[in-house]
């Protein structure tokens, strides 16, 4: 496993990040492995050298983080165990301060993400989504404050304009208060509009990037077709992942992937997520695993050495396409 720095911090993370969103309550998604069968998927991470792992609140509607620190408490040490988690989005029916970014629902739900972890502090504490309804500055304030108490070491955004993320980062600098170490944002092959503005942005405030679905949630992987889009039980019940991913330019996209992986002798989720790790300013992709060989997959590409020329065939497929909006009806990442 390789390990680095978390952007400009000196938190170590590993290269690879699991996801922890597919454990959880099939009440929620379907697709979800709950307690018992997530237990492999940890074991095997760790054993691997993985030691970051991403989960949110409102992910199984609390049930992801408490597998999720069930699992890491028995297998790893605390000091040598990045755990990350989000807050915005509501774990119940949505109602009065049950969502959002305000300093209530941020205090509150750090400490009952806290409480679900099962840790005295969260390594990681990152904002799910912008909150256009709460000044920026009561937000920060909030975030500021909680690792002040000790209850949190680096605090991270995700999906959210370049505009608004370089306001939070000015204004936290100018009011004194612990800035943003991290961008947990959607980039893929099949979705680089990141490129434009984001990611520059990161590279220049040394905030590390961990992208969410670096596979294209599995669309990557080969198998999904221009016939059948519904390959997987995930896909069969994703229809926001069909309105991201199912166009034309997409689809050659996959095949520039497929073409790739054959003349490498790799697989395609292994030649989507090397091109992910070679990317400028990308620290750790954040990898899902329902079968225990995704996470195989996933550390084989730490190996991965594109050449040039493979990048320009990978690349060359892309269509640039509108900025799709960074908070969708429900939780995506």
């Amino acid at each position: 496993m390789e390990y680095v720095k978390l952007g400009a911090t000196g938190l170590e993370v590993s290269r690879i990040c699991l996801g922890c969103m597919s454990y959880g309550d099939t009440a929620w998604h379907e697709w979800v492995l709950d307690g018992n069968a997530a237990e492999i998927h940890f074991r095997t991470a760790v054993e691997a050298g993985i030691n970051f792992f991403d989960t949110a609140d409102m992910y199984s509607r609390g049930m992801s983080e408490e597998i999720t620190g069930r699992h890491l408490r028995g297998m790893t040490r605390r000091d040598e165990t990045v755990i990350a988690t989000k807050v915005f989005f509501p774990l119940r029916d949505e109602g009065p301060n049950r969502q959002g970014l305000s300093r209530k629902r941020i205090l509150d739900g750090c400490d009952a993400s806290l409480k679900r972890l099962g840790v005295d502090y969260i390594d990681l504490y990152q904002i799910h989504r912008y909150d256009p309804r709460t000044p920026l500055e009561e937000t920060l304030e909030a975030l500021d404050s909680l690792v002040r108490a000790g209850k949190v070491r680096y605090l991270g955004a995700s999906s959210m304009a370049a505009w608004q993320f370089a306001r939070a980062l000015f204004l936290a600098g100018e009011r004194g208060w612990h800035r943003f170490a991290a961008m947990q944002n959607h980039y893929n092959l099949a979705y680089r509009e990141e490129e434009r503005e984001m990611i520059p942005l990161c590279v220049d405030q040394g905030v590390g990037v961990i992208p969410w679905s670096p596979l294209a949630r599995g669309f990557l992987t080969g198998s999904r077709s221009r016939d059948d889009m519904q390959g997987t039980l995930r896909a069969r019940t994703d229809a926001y992942g069909a309105k991201l991913y199912a166009c034309e330019s997409n689809f050659n996209v996959l095949d520039a992937v497929r073409a790739v992986a054959e003349k490498r002798g790799l697989t395609p989720a292994q030649v989507a997520l090397a091109w992910v790790l070679q990317a400028p300013g990308v620290t750790a992709p954040i990898v899902g695993s329902t079968r225990v060989e995704h996470l195989g997959e996933a550390v084989a590409a730490l190996e991965v050495v594109l050449e040039p020329g493979d990048v320009e065939a990978l690349e060359a497929p892309y269509r640039s396409r509108p900025v799709l909006g960074h908070q969708p009806p429900s939780a995506t990442s």
